[in-house]
Order: structure tokens, then sequence, then C-alpha cells
């Protein structure tokens, strides 16, 4: 029956044995904690307690799933199906079923989701007459969460003078009345949003003791899994429950506490101890993910926070390799890096696409990872988001860039000629559609011919649609002489996208402006790539057929032996052999928007470890040079979180990056120096310095094009340039030049590269490496 136990280290097998009384497990990343948590229940039925007097509490219905399975294996499946198991949500959902009528709300209540919510606080807004530019019904339904989260009800938010000021400074004096219109509204249709199912338990255990002293009964013993992550109301719905017996084991790990912006509360794991008397505390240290590199790694950087529980992570796993910190110059390089090096990989340790997982802090930086996969033919899937040009607010750019090139485009007409709104409804879109079909004519040029068509649409949405296309027109004559980049510009601005955008503050409105900023930084790199191919202009014609081609492989929706791109909170509990972290700069990671106070930081440090720490055999550190923010190339600085590494794990690919200073004032008002005055300081005697090595210099030679000048008399056989030659690319790999033609600065020449196919390159822009 225990033979299950014996799977246990001593460290393990101590709260897994502690039967009564509160006790604490300080689990460290990779060191077993959802098994300990497991077996502990499984032990707890074998010394005879009532599954019925078990409530389990985790974060994910995955998690509560793989545990029950687990258990079912260990003391059969009838008995685990009486386990009181599952997420937050769905074990309070159940007890409110069961008491719904005292709160006045019928046992089959509805529960809102999201979208259902955000409906109704719509609606609300609209019928209160507010300004909806102002109420954003998104931000609103933000706040009113963010309320109930934290047990400020209607009644508490009308007698807190503060919380009322802050949104009349905030601009919206009526929130609390869309508050209380949407609790009304919500109660009287029998419905329960996600927030209530905490809210409302909180209520039902506060405001009737027979009912808190039933499930005080009930639950002997509770265990809570990632207990960090739990916030205010949580928190006092487990310590109401388990206050009686005061048999409750929490299992967590604060150096993996990233959830500070949905309201989870650090302090509920840091001052476990304080909340129960005689509190048992058990460390789980040994790591059994990853090399001892990584976890002494991790551990250097975790040190650096002040506000953390003690304990020390060790792993008796193999050395393994450093950590390797790469440099590039920019994100474009810095995604060819990362396809080049999972290539390498793949082919030398003979290793599938699922091995690797790349991690970073923003959705938007997905798009120059997904487009270096797709030029190597790597396959890869984006978790927790659709793929970089699947998002509406690139498909909408797109769109309006796929109309200007070809204004049939029925499908791309119909997604944005009222997006931005612009007046032009339903209706009016049905008899356009009707009038197109029945005269065999586009959308587009029934619109051109409304004055010869009889649609029975008044004159000011008449207007609108002229309008529409006239705009559509002047990008069209735009095209004809800007570039990729120029003309998406130019729409985002033009069409009110970009200030449509703006308009939504909430997190994902931000994720999507972050989107729109990187496919434009994306066009950027585009059209100075393409500066090096010899018949290639940096058209928009060119870039949708590339964008093209990417999209054809998203719909690939085959086996799931990819590599795995996704941000780093959604990596939390995952684990892959080879991690890349990517874009270490910062104002990114750290994010410029987390910097302001000490506790925010280290909320970004307890990040960067959580991603660290999801390597087992090899994780990888980049960062570039500079970014385009909205096309502009910025001057990136390396993350602080790569200096805070302890040296002796770090590997460096490229020369490390000193911190640069950036001066605040300007270094002519001081003048010139008149060195005829100094001094001249004799030389130290010693060694002379040396100068750099065969390696270092052939290192230094990759970086350059072959020749910088436009030089009229430029010689490709001065370069060692010939038919025959083989040479490596940074972007298309190695290859061989099959023909050479023109003269000085025209030369170009036809290679034929292992990856990248036939190209015809301009030898003087050319970033060629002669191979011996």
């Amino acid at each position: 029956m225990q033979q299950y136990l014996d799977q246990l280290n001593e460290a393990q097998l101590a709260p897994t044995l502690h039967v009564d009384g509160p006790l604490i497990v300080i689990a460290g990343a990779g060191s077993g904690k959802t098994r300990v948590l497991t077996y502990r229940i499984a032990y707890l039925m074998s010394k005879g307690v009532d599954p019925f007097n078990i409530l389990a509490l985790t974060f994910t219905n995955k998690a509560a799933r793989e545990m029950k399975k687990r258990i079912a294996q260990i003391v059969g499946n009838s008995e685990a199906k009486n386990l009181w198991m599952g997420t937050f949500h769905s074990v309070f959902a159940k007890i409110l079923r069961f008491e719904a009528d005292k709160l006045g709300y019928p046992s089959n209540f509805t529960i809102y989701d999201t979208q259902d919510s955000q409906s109704v606080i719509r609606s609300i807004i609209k019928e209160m007459q507010l300004d909806k530019d102002i109420y954003k019904y998104k931000q609103v339904f933000s706040r009113i969460s963010s309320y109930k989260n934290s047990l400020i009800t209607v009644k508490a938010y009308f007698q807190n003078p503060e919380l009322m000021e802050a949104d009349a400074m905030a601009k919206m004096p009526r929130l609390g009345d869309i508050y209380k219109n949407y609790v009304e509204r919500c109660f009287k249709a029998g419905a329960m949003d996600f927030d209530d199912l905490l809210l409302k338990t909180n209520e039902l255990l506060t405001r009737f003791p027979d009912v808190l002293a039933k499930y005080q009964n009930r639950f002997r013993y509770i265990l809570v899994d990632e207990y960090q992550d739990t916030n205010h109301s949580q928190y006092l719905i487990v310590r109401a429950l388990s206050d009686r017996f005061q048999n409750i084991c929490v299992v967590g790990d604060d150096a993996q506490s990233i959830y500070a912006f949905r309201g989870a509360n650090i302090n509920n794991i840091l001052n476990f101890q304080k909340d129960y008397d005689q509190v048992s505390v058990y460390r789980l240290e040994q790591n059994y993910r990853s090399t001892k590199n990584i976890v002494n790694a991790a551990n250097s950087i975790i040190e650096k926070n002040k506000t953390r529980l003690e304990k020390v992570v060790w792993t008796a796993n193999d050395e393994g390799a450093k950590i390797k910190v790469n440099r590039t110059m920019t994100d474009g390089d810095e995604g060819r890096f990362v396809a080049r090096s999972i290539f390498e990989i793949q082919m030398s340790e003979q290793r599938q696409p699922h091995d690797f997982a790349v991690l970073y802090r923003t959705n938007a930086q997905s798009r120059a990872i997904e487009d270096a996969l797709r030029k190597k033919d790597i396959p890869y899937r984006i978790y927790g988001g659709l793929s970089f040009y699947q998002r509406k607010e690139i498909k909408d750019v797109l769109a309006y860039l796929r109309l200007i090139l070809n204004p049939k485009d029925e499908e791309a007409l119909k997604r944005v000629i009222n997006y931005p709104a612009r007046g032009i409804g339903q209706t009016t879109m049905e008899r356009l559609i009707v009038a197109a079909n029945h005269y065999d004519r586009t959308i587009f040029e029934v619109i051109k011919a409304l004055d010869k068509i009889n649609l029975k649409i008044n004159k000011g949405t008449q207007g609108k649609l002229e309008d529409f296309a006239t705009m559509i027109e002047s990008f069209q004559v735009l095209n004809a002489s800007y570039d990729a980049f120029q003309i998406a510009e130019h729409v985002t601005k033009k069409t009110g996208l970009l200030q449509e955008l703006k308009k939504d503050g909430t997190p994902e409105g931000i994720a999507r402006i972050e989107n729109m900023e990187e496919l434009l930084n994306g066009m950027r790199d585009f059209v100075e790539e393409q500066k090096e191919l010899a018949d290639a202009t940096g058209s928009l014609s060119e870039f949708l057929e590339d964008v093209a081609l990417a999209t054809d492989l998203d719909n690939d929706k085959g086996d799931t032996n990819r590599v795995a791109l996704m941000t780093v909170h959604l990596a939390k509990g995952l684990e892959f052999p080879y991690v890349y972290i990517v874009g270490m700069e910062e104002e990114l990671f750290p994010s410029g928007m987390s910097m302001n106070t000490r506790s925010e930081l280290e909320e970004e440090r307890r990040l960067f470890y959580v991603a660290l720490t999801r390597a087992e055999k090899q994780a990888f550190l980049t960062y570039t040079q500079s970014r385009y923010r909205w096309g502009k190339l910025i001057d990136a600085e390396p993350s602080r979180f790569i200096e805070e590494i302890d040296e002796g794990y770090l590997e460096y690919l490229t020369p490390k990056t000193e911190q640069r200073f950036k001066p605040l004032i300007d270094s002519d008002i001081f003048g010139e120096v008149d060195k005829s005055k100094l001094r001249m300081r004799k030389p130290v005697s010693g060694t002379p310095p040396k100068g750099p090595t065969e390696e270092q210099r052939r290192k230094l030679r990759k970086m350059k094009p072959v020749s910088s000048s436009a030089d009229k008399n430029f010689d490709p056989a001065e370069h060692n340039l010939n038919v025959g030659t083989k040479v490596e690319h940074v972007r298309f790999g190695t290859g061989e030049i099959k023909k050479i033609e023109g003269v000085g600065a025209d030369t170009k020449a036809e290679i034929q590269f292992d990856q990248g196919g036939l190209k015809k390159l301009l030898l003087r822009f050319a970033k060629l490496e002669v191979l011996d």
C-alpha cells in the first residue's frame, strides 16, 4: 500500500507523513512539490481520513486533474472521486450552488465570463449616457474586478472617500454608480461573475456563522498549492475554513510569486507562520530538473531580493554547460541567432523541436523569432496567444495594406470599412453587398459609382463611403513612391488605427500598441534587409508576399513536435531541455513599467528566476545593442539581471558589453583640450598589451560588410570573391558564388545558399565571410 513513499527523498517524506497541525512546504523550483502534495493526500487517506473531509485547492484544472489521477492510482478510483479537489473558483462555485438561497440567488445561477460582464457594463454606460471614450468598458470592468478581489463591495466603496476621489481624479466620478448598477443587474439576472465566486463565498462565510461551522467541520484537512499566488480574497476564505482544526498545509515558492498584477499577494506566504500557532516548516531544496550551473546561477539572482524566505536550492545533477550570453546588433539578428542555434543543436545532439523553448517578456517580441524560425524551416507554436500575424490589431493593419494593392479584396474591405468606426453600419454594408452581386462588381467599385446607383443610402453615409474610397486611393498614390515601412507607418496614423488603440489603457490595450509597434519594426527591418538583394525594392507587395508565407505555416495545425514560443508568465510550471530567454535589456526585462518601486523590481527578478529555472540542460540569454521603437533605432542596454548572475556560471559568446553611461550634458560646452600644454606621462614599464588573437580578428572581420564604401573601383577579386568561392552570410548561411556580374559599386553575385536558395546580392552591401 505504501510503496509509493519509497519514491520520496528525506525532505519530501517529512511533510508527507505530517498529519495534524499547520505546516508550510517551501519548495524550490523543480523540487517535486506536486509529488509531496499528491502523496500527502494519499497518506492521509491511508491513515483513515475520509476523502470527504479533505479539501485540495489548486490554480489550474490541469494540476487538479493530474493530482487526482495520481492519487487514484494509489488509493483507487472510487475513493479519489470523493475528494474535494479543484481550482479556487470551481470549489467555491460548488459551495455557492448548495448555499445560494441564503444570498438570494437561485441554485442554478449563471456564471458570467469576462465577455458577458463587459457586455453588461457596456450597456450600462450607454444607458447612463456616459462618454464611452472616458468610461471605457474594459477599463471599468478591470477596476470593478480589482475592487471585488480586494473585498471592496458597493457599500464599502461609497464609504471610502479616498476611492471615490481617486475615480473622480481619473475623470470617472460615476464609476461607483456603474458598479452599483452592474451588481444589481447581475443579481436581477441570477448571475455571478468570476470575481463573485470569491466575493460571495467570503460573504457567505462571514454573514452566516452556521454555514462557516458546517464547512469548517467538513474540511478537516486543507491543502493549498501555489500559495504564493493567492490574493486577499482567497487568503481570507482559506483562513476562515481552516480556523477550527488548523490542519492546513500550504505549498509554494516565494521566489516564483509573479502574479501581483492579478492581485496575488506575496505576503500571504511570507506571513504564514504568523497566522497560525506552532507552524511546522519544511523545505524542499533539492532540484531534480536542472544542471548545477543553472541552479547556482538562479540562486545568485534570487538572493538579490530582500523580501524572501530562507532556502538554499541545490542539485545532485551534472555540472552542465555554462549559461551562454549572446549580444546581437538588432532583434532580427537575435531571432536569427536563436534559429541558427536551435538548428545546430538539433543536428549535433539529435534533438527534437519540442525540446526547445523561447521565452520573452512581451508577446510582441515573438515576431522576429517567428520570422527567423520560419526561414530555417523550424516548426514552432505560439502558446497563450495567436501567432503574431494572426492577432487582430495586426490583421487590421494588413487588411488596409492589402486593400492598397488590391481594392477587390472584399474580406479586407469588410474588415476595415468601419474600423475605426466611421458611421458605416451593417445595413449599409448589406446593401453594398447586394448591389455588388446584382451589378457583378466589387464592393469598392460600387462605392466609387454611388452617384450612378440608387441604393437608398442617405447623403451623410454616402459621403463617408466616398471619403473611405478616396483615402484608400490616396494611399495607392503614395505607395508608388513609398517603401513598405513608410506606407504602413502612414496608414496606421491616417486611418486612426493607432489613436483607437491608445484609447484603451488596459494591459491588453498596451500589448496591442506594442504589437503594432513591433509590426512597424519588422517592416523597417524587412526594408533594410531587402537593400542587400539586387532585385528587391522593399516594396509593400514584397512584404505582403513574405507575410503570406508566414500565415500559411501558421495554418498548419499538425503534430505538437514544435519549438515552444511563450511569455515567461505562461512558462511557469513547465520545463524544457533548452531554453532561450530573449530581449534581456533594460526597460524590456526588467520591464520599464515595473521599476518604480523595490517590490515591482523584485517581482521582475522573480520572473527572471522562473524563466531561468525552466531550463534542464542549457540556458541562453540574448540581448540586442539596438531595437526599433516606432521606426526609430534606440540604443539598448543589457539587463541588470545579466550583471547580477555570478560570472562563474556565464559564458559570453560575444564580448561583454559594459553598462554605458549616457551623459546628461553636451560635451561641446567644455571646449577642446590644448594637448601641447600637457606633460606626457612615461609609459608604465612591463609587458605591452597584447593585440587581438587571430580568432578575435576573424570574428571582427566577420561583423563588417565586404566593403562599406560605394567605391566605383570595387574589385571582388581583392576581397577573394570569385566564382566557386565558398562564403558565409549572417542571414542566409553558407553558400557558393555561382556568377559575378557588373562593375565597381554595382557588382552583383549570384550565390547558391544551402538553406536560403539562390540569391543575387550587391557585393558592396553584402555581409559575406570567405570560408577557407
